[in-house]
Parts: C-alpha cells; sequence; structure tokens
C-alpha cells in the first residue's frame, strides 16, 4: 500500500531509488527502418506503492506485465540493431498503452485479482502516475519519432506484446496476432510472411485494436502516419529464453523482409491520404 511518508501527491512519484521509466536498448543501427516499443516489459512498482497490496506471485501473472516479451525486445534489437523503448513499471501502476483516464489505465481488479492500492484512487494521485511513468515513456517515443523524422529517416513503428494463453475460461489456438486498426498495410504484410511460416496467426486477434482501446499505434503510429502494427505473442511460447529466442529469431528474419514487400507494393514514401 502507499507510504504515507510520500504520498503519490508528492511532485514525483518516483524516489531516487527507483528506476526511470523507461529502458533504452539496442540502437546500434542508427539507419535501422524499425522502431520498436514496448508498453508491458518490466514488472517493478514504485517503492512509494509497496506492493500495492497484490501479492508477488500474482503480480508475476499477465495482469503485471506481458510475459516474455521483454526477452523477445531485446534479442530482435540485438539482432536487427533496431532501437527498442522500453516501459519499466507493472501496467497495474498504470497502463502505458492507455489513455489517461481511460476505465483500465488503472484498475481496481484484473483478471480477478483485487489491486487494493488502486481501489479509490484520487485524481491527483492518478495524475502522479502519469506525470511520473506515463508522460516520460510516451515523450521517449515522441522525440526518437521526431529525431527520424528530422533526419529523413523511413520508420516503421513496431508495438511488441503477449498474451495469456487462456481467458475467462477460453483457450485462445493463435500462436501469435497482428494488430492494426485505420491503416492495415503493414500489418497484414507482416501477417501473411507469418502465415507463409505455417503460423496461427489472428488478425487483429485476441485482441482488437481502436482508437480508444489502445495508446501507442493511435497516437505515434497512426497519427504520425508512419508504418506500424501491434504484435502480440502468446505468453507459453515466450516464457523461457528458448521461446524468446526462437521468436527474436523468427521476426529478425520476418521484420525486414516485411519492409521490403510495403515498399515494393505500397513505396518508400506511401501516400498519406489512403491511411486518414
Amino acid at each position: 500500500m502507499p507510504d504515507s511518508a510520500c504520498p503519490e501527491t508528492h511532485i514525483s512519484l518516483l524516489r531516487e531509488s527507483d528506476p526511470p521509466p523507461v529502458r533504452i536498448h539496442g540502437g546500434r543501427d542508427a539507419f535501422s527502418p524499425l522502431l520498436l516499443v514496448s508498453d508491458h516489459a518490466g514488472q517493478v512498482i514504485p517503492s512509494a506503492l509497496g506492493d500495492l497490496g497484490v501479492p508477488s506471485a500474482e503480480r508475476a501473472r499477465h495482469i503485471g506485465w506481458d510475459i516474455g516479451i521483454d526477452g523477445v525486445g531485446r534479442r530482435l534489437a540485438d539482432l536487427t540493431g533496431a532501437l527498442l523503448i522500453e516501459q519499466v513499471y507493472s501496467r497495474l501502476v498504470i497502463d502505458c498503452n492507455r489513455a489517461p483516464g481511460h476505465p483500465t489505465a488503472i484498475v481496481s481488479a484484473s483478471d480477478g485479482t483485487p489491486v487494493p492500492a488502486n481501489v479509490d484512487i484520487s485524481p491527483e494521485q492518478a495524475a502522479a502516475r502519469t506525470r511520473a511513468i506515463f508522460e516520460p515513456y510516451h515523450a521517449r517515443i515522441g522525440e526518437e519519432l521526431d529525431r527520424r523524422e528530422d533526419a529523413g529517416l523511413e520508420t516503421f513503428l513496431v508495438a511488441l506484446h503477449s498474451f495469456t494463453p487462456e481467458m475467462d475460461g477460453l483457450k485462445r489456438p493463435w500462436q501469435c496476432g497482428i494488430l492494426h486498426n485505420h491503416d492495415p498495410r503493414f500489418g497484414r504484410v507482416v501477417l501473411h510472411l507469418l502465415r507463409e511460416e505455417g503460423l496461427t496467426a489472428g488478425d487483429n486477434e485476441p485482441y482488437e485494436l481502436t482508437d480508444t482501446s489502445d495508446y501507442t499505434i493511435p497516437v505515434h503510429g497512426e497519427r504520425r502516419k508512419v508504418p506500424h502494427m501491434e504484435i502480440e505473442i502468446r505468453q507459453d511460447l515466450i516464457a523461457g529464453e528458448a521461446g524468446q529466442v526462437e521468436w527474436a529469431e523468427r521476426l529478425a528474419r520476418l521484420l525486414p523482409e516485411a519492409v521490403r514487400r510495403y515498399r515494393a507494393q505500397f513505396g518508400r514514401h506511401p501516400d498519406r491520404e489512403a491511411q486518414s
């Protein structure tokens, strides 16, 4: 539960002992067309919030983070030379793929598990989490996109996620899913490549990406009109190191091919009017 000696309404929620909310990995190839982002890579809880009233075993479940995506993302960044921007804090503190104020941005319960520290959270406390964690993460993504645009670099934005194999008693058959919304072009290129590999890849499964269900792709991909997509990988396939290596190597092979196919079909500088 929150530490009364350091309330959330303090000018900064994070203490000196807490890690910064953004972790950067990779970036060896400054000209890579890929920009990787990971909204739910971390499990950290700010020390001022204790354990949120949630047992460690529960926080380690899919409700606390996207299991396995940290290992996939970092290996993928190493293999491709692309830059990876990771969010460090648990989605139970604040979900950085939801707009501030969204009903699921700060949950009082998730998949049957109560989150006592989030019950009756005040607007000021919610704003403190937004300032400390959400805003720096998305500012860093925006800064990188600005830098790339100023340098005349083409960008393919890839949001990395993972999903639980079962939800509400239903087993999910997809090994992975590609999510898209107003501009499905790059996502569908990647989807076809995954299916060519013989994978059971969902098209907007197990989730549908919409204007309000997500934040990262609508804001950083759609508004800027850069090619983009969100990939979801089933967590049982990447919970261990071997699976993480397998998927990182697969994506390191398929994503550059997807970029080539996209360019061949739509051109290096796509018609931005087609995305509106």
